[in-house]
């Protein structure tokens, strides 16, 4: 990154802002929705997507905490309805037993894709994810949510997500897609990103093995960047948790459907 030119830079830094916003907003999308615009500055992913991972620990992490601290909170100070109590005191803010669940089907998966034992043409398997992401989508957004009320049919799609997530970091559309219809919303975002921080370690350690550059000093000016899109991407998770439920719906179909077109996007174009 040393031979990139000032514009270059400052192009990067804003891009890293918003990846922070759309992660701290949604729960996903921080890598699909930023790559894109910084292969069009650097076209190398290698140089991003170590940065993009150890974003992903460090505010995975961190919101988690933030998470049950919260939750902690109200268990000390109880609300004044009962029913209300009772509900957060047995949920939390991570759905733990669908979270193992998922984990048990794509940690398989997930080591194939990371250490490359079965290779598939990359362009066709992504095309084909945010195919089926986008139909997801668009039936959210009209109000009508696709369930498939499958088992085999929910297990594809997180051993799909979990391969493409082991190869790249753009599985997170697929995994949301099954995960958003049967994770509680208020536990929907802590949870995803309890399933990024594995995901991202797993990914790490093949950087290691693979002795990846990490890029660990421009970690020192990127990562107050993300911290700040992270900050407003927090304001904007709140807004959602207030809203109702179909425009709860209705928001996440129009961030997956974006997701797909930036996806295909820079799959076929770039």
């Amino acid at each position: 990154m040393a031979d990139l030119l000032w514009w270059q830079y400052t192009l990067i830094a804003v891009i890293f802002i918003w990846s922070g916003f759309v992660r701290s907003g949604l729960g996903f999308g921080g890598a699909v929705l930023a790559l894109p615009f910084l292969l069009l500055v650097e076209n190398d992913p290698l140089l991003f997507l170590p940065i993009i991972s150890i974003h992903l620990l460090i505010f995975s992490s961190w919101i988690a905490w933030q998470g049950a601290r919260q939750t902690h909170q109200k268990e000390q100070h109880p609300r004044n309805s009962s029913e209300e109590t009772l509900q957060d005191d047995n949920s939390g803010n991570i759905a733990w037993g669908y979270l193992k669940k998922a984990l048990g089907i794509m940690i398989v998966p997930k080591l194939i894709g990371v250490f490359g034992l079965l290779t598939l043409p990359g362009n066709i398997v992504t095309g084909v994810i945010f195919v089926i992401v986008a139909v997801f989508a668009v039936s959210y957004i009209i109000n009508k949510p696709f369930y498939t009320n499958n088992r085999i049919l929910d297990t594809v799609f997180l051993m799909l997500g979990g391969y493409v997530s082991g190869t790249s970091l753009i599985g997170a559309p697929l995994i949301v897609s099954v995960f958003a219809t049967k994770v509680p919303r208020h536990q929907l975002r802590d949870t995803l990103f309890v399933l990024w921080f594995i995901l991202v370690t797993i990914k790490m350690v093949s950087f290691l093995i693979a002795d990846i550059d990490l890029q660990l000093i421009h970690q020192l000016w990127l990562l107050p960047c993300a911290l700040l899109g992270h900050i407003f991407g927090q304001k904007l998770h709140n807004r959602i948790q207030k809203a109702e439920t179909p425009v709860f719906f209705q928001f996440v179909g129009w961030a997956l459907l974006t997701v797909c077109t930036f996806g295909l996007y820079s799959t076929f174009m770039l």
